[in-house]
């Protein structure tokens, strides 16, 4: 059992809620116990920090192979978590090699999207309808503890692409989209088979150099005077809106 929050382990994982850490030791953190179990079965768990309860509610969940782990104190776990209400586990998860290769299928270009909350969740419903492959140019990390948190696990199961706009944009070399409030209404747009949907940032939205990139914009329909949505909310809603017409 692990007592003290200077102890060299607990110290080293601290140190992965800054982003250099994180480049540095290729880690980051996934706190909570589906996080964690997710990142058990999808695997390059170095090592597992948890509490008594945590632990427990760990292993009814997922299956422990010869990972390392460490019992700490709930004072200690504290100094671990960036979570409210913690539940008592993080794994400190090998980052994957950084992956520099053309989308698969339909992708996501997130430009300048500045808040890890947003990114993760637009992680999150990537995943969940199928684009595997997100580009990611003057965002919020990825894998930051905020982040992976909104990801609900869609950061194992998608391929992160982060670089220069203009060197991921001559990667991607399909159709861009891009989200703009005055483009073409969503629902009633045809996509090609395959394309790349750009999301903007949240204060500016697209730059000017992905919107001169992108071959049509699209948007959301909004009633009652509003001008806008949360960058995740209509990256979500355009997602599914553009692949049900691409498979139509």
């Amino acid at each position: 059992m692990i007592t003290s929050r200077q102890n060299e382990q607990v110290k080293a994982a601290r140190a992965l809620f800054d982003k250099k850490s994180r480049d540095r030791e290729g880690l980051f953190l996934a706190e909570g116990v589906k996080t964690a179990a997710e990142a058990l079965s999808f695997g390059g768990v170095k090592c597992i920090f948890g509490t008594e309860k945590g632990l427990n509610a760990l292993e009814n969940a997922a299956d422990l192979k010869g990972e390392t782990v460490y019992a700490v104190t709930e004072s200690v776990f504290e100094s671990l978590s960036g979570e409210v209400s913690p539940q008592g586990v993080v794994a400190v998860v090998k980052k994957p090699a950084e992956s520099f290769t053309p989308p698969q299928g339909n992708s996501v270009f997130l430009d300048g999207v500045a808040d890890p909350a947003n990114v993760g969740a637009v992680i999150r419903t990537a995943a969940a309808a199928g684009y595997n492959d997100l580009y990611l140019a003057a965002c919020a990390d990825a894998y930051s503890p905020k982040s992976v948190r909104a990801s609900m696990g869609g950061i194992f199961r998608v391929r992160i692409h982060t670089g220069e706009r203009e060197a991921l944009a001559s990667l991607v070399n399909v159709p861009f989209y891009a989200a703009d409030m005055r483009g073409e209404n969503v629902f009633t747009f045809v996509p090609a088979k395959k394309f790349c949907l750009v999301i903007g940032s949240e204060a500016h939205g697209v730059s000017d150099r992905m919107r001169a990139l992108s071959q049509k914009c699209v948007s959301v329909p909004m009633e009652g005077g509003m001008e806008s949505l949360n960058a995740a909310v209509a990256a979500g809603i355009i997602m599914y809106a553009l692949k049900h017409d691409s498979l139509s």
